[in-house]
């Protein structure tokens, strides 16, 4: 009896917060919709977001070694077309490095309106829609419009910035949206990456998203330009896709070593 009661003692204890747990649950599904729909707690949402943010931006200073975009051949670029990882941009508004007005491709879904509000929180510009694509000739018409949308931001002056692989297809490979762009437009394409010394990786989400934390350390790192010539056929629009995958992944693996390494 002794050791039945030993036993039962932790599934005694177990079972209060199992209950407790069932009942937290139950309370988000009824008060989430209600909360998706509410413009008041969306912006509160947005706003809470953005101040957390600037706290982790202040948090991790940028070590040696990442590039100045001031007075360089970056901003000599400009404007220019910003291409990032899918998982990796979390953080991106609160670290852009540029003086230029920025324009970004944020995802049509309804669960992407929260990320556009706290874009828009850091006076970045935001245009609905998804330009990654596998293939230039199957852009839907979302896609089409917001692609269009953005070569207007590039002549306007202003850079762009896009997610380049495609949403929960393979990730860190480079969908064809941002290179069509990049031929439509003239304008050169920067692979970027941001990284943080501190950080949670979300390993069960298909892009590894990776959430920066507090009281770290930063860095951001770009590779080579990608340009994409007016006349490009197929063949050359795949083999510049290649180039974007490759600078990217090259971006984002000094990103990580520049934060990683001794200090």
């Amino acid at each position: 009896m002794i050791v039945e009661e030993e036993a039962s003692e932790p599934q005694a204890r177990q079972a209060p917060v199992a209950k407790k747990q069932g009942a937290v649950k139950a309370f988000w599904k009824r008060v989430r919709k209600p909360l998706a729909q509410s413009g008041f707690a969306k912006n509160l949402t947005a706003s809470l977001i953005k101040l957390a943010m600037r706290f982790i931006r202040l948090t991790n200073p940028l070590v040696a070694g990442s590039p100045s975009f001031q007075n360089s051949v970056y901003e000599r670029d400009e404007p220019a077309i910003l291409a990032l990882w899918h998982g990796q941009h979390i953080l991106l508004p609160a670290f852009y490095p540029s003086r230029r007005p920025l324009v970004a491709m944020v995802s049509r879904s309804a669960d992407a309106e929260i990320n556009a509000l706290v874009i828009e929180k850091f006076g970045i510009e935001t245009v609905r829609g998804s330009g990654g694509r596998d293939s230039a000739r199957h852009l839907d018409k979302g896609g089409a419009k917001a692609l269009i949308a953005l070569k207007k931001s590039l002549a306007a002056g202003k850079n762009v910035c896009m997610i380049a692989d495609i949403p929960h297809g393979t990730p860190r490979d480079a969908g064809m949206g941002v290179v069509l762009l990049a031929k439509l437009s003239g304008r050169p394409i920067y692979p970027a990456a941001l990284a943080t010394s501190r950080r949670k990786v979300l390993e069960k989400s298909w892009d590894k998203t990776t959430i920066n934390l507090p009281f770290g350390r930063s860095a951001l790192a770009a590779a080579d330009p990608v340009f994409v010539a007016a006349d490009a056929d197929e063949a050359e629009m795949e083999r510049k896709r290649r180039e974007l995958t490759d600078a990217l992944n090259a971006a984002t693996t000094e990103a990580y070593r520049l934060v990683d390494g001794p200090r």
